[in-house]
């Protein structure tokens, strides 16, 4: 069996809900039952064949919805792997870190063809930070407080899913002094990210090794997962970025977070539309459960 989860916050008509079953039928999906999990926000579709094409299918058919397939058994996961800058929080803090030195286009440009993946992301981390070298280092401070904003539904997403026993780590590619703050305001169990070396108050321009990219992430999935002793189907990672894309793979339910296309076109999920909230419906969690 499996479930298709139709998402759009305050606009999931119910015309809508018929036709994507309607649509599943004529594909050949045997649709079985649907139903609301909060009505004209989200609501679930149950077939029993594999769905094939059916995501893209219903992502087509219908504009500003979100559409996640998945089996329909194990929805709510017991294990959260996140990505922080753009996906848990709004911006990306090292271009902001770049535009109290004056050349944040510089450094966002790198920044953003790194995240598309054509650029290896390392040599990417390595040469922008190289470019804030002599930047004082209470700059960090100063950003966290008047830039740096939690993404819509992620403190929400994070503490119903820990409500229910599952554990939570936040994995960056950006900096301890953004990540530790930005995890307990969430309220994650752990937060992992680059060391940004600083001498006489002043940043010095490199990183602390070894660096958190790709590897690093994926491999905090796989250790968390045997430590936890949970199957595969029973990890949820979410990142929008080239670095999350192998994280996003070795998940049970691996969402692509308004990501770039390289991260979209892997992904099983994406949610383009709604907020983090939408993971919780993703999980069959309607709103009356959610930890506000």
């Amino acid at each position: 069996m499996f479930t298709a989860t139709l998402i759009a916050a305050g606009r999931l008509a119910p015309n809508i809900v018929a036709d994507a079953n309607d649509r599943l039928a004529a594909a050949g999906c045997v649709p079985t039952t649907l139903g609301w999990i909060d009505e004209g926000d989200a609501a679930d579709l149950h077939f029993e064949l594999a769905p094939a094409d059916a995501r893209t299918m219903l992502e087509s058919a219908f504009e500003g919805v979100d559409v996640v397939v998945q089996p329909r058994d194990g929805r709510r996961r017991m294990l959260l792997i996140a990505d922080m800058d753009s996906t848990m929080i709004t911006v990306e803090c090292i271009d902001e870190l770049a535009d109290y030195a004056g050349i944040k286009p510089q450094i966002a440009a790198i920044t953003e063809a790194a995240m598309r993946g054509e650029l290896d992301f390392e040599a990417a981390l390595d040469a922008r930070v190289a470019l804030l070298k002599g930047l004082d280092a209470g700059v960090i401070d100063r950003c966290l407080a008047e830039r740096v904003r939690t993404m819509p539904g992620a403190a929400t997403l994070v503490r119903t899913m820990r409500g229910w026993g599952a554990t939570a780590v936040l994995v960056s590619g950006g900096f301890t002094r953004f990540a530790g703050p930005v995890a307990a305001e969430i309220g994650f169990d752990r937060a992992i990210a680059n060391v940004l070396e600083v001498d006489g108050g002043a940043l010095t321009g490199t990183v602390a090794r070894p660096i958190v990219g790709a590897a690093t992430k994926k491999a905090t999935l796989i250790d968390y997962r045997a430590e936890l002793g949970l199957a595969d189907t029973a990890t949820l990672a979410v990142g929008d970025g080239a670095n999350d894309l192998s994280m996003i793979e070795s998940a049970g339910l691996g969402v692509a977070y308004r990501a770039k296309p390289i991260v979209a076109a892997a992904a099983m999920a994406r949610i383009d539309h709604g907020d983090l909230t939408a993971l919780l419906w993703a999980q069959g969690v309607p709103k009356k459960e959610w930890v506000k």
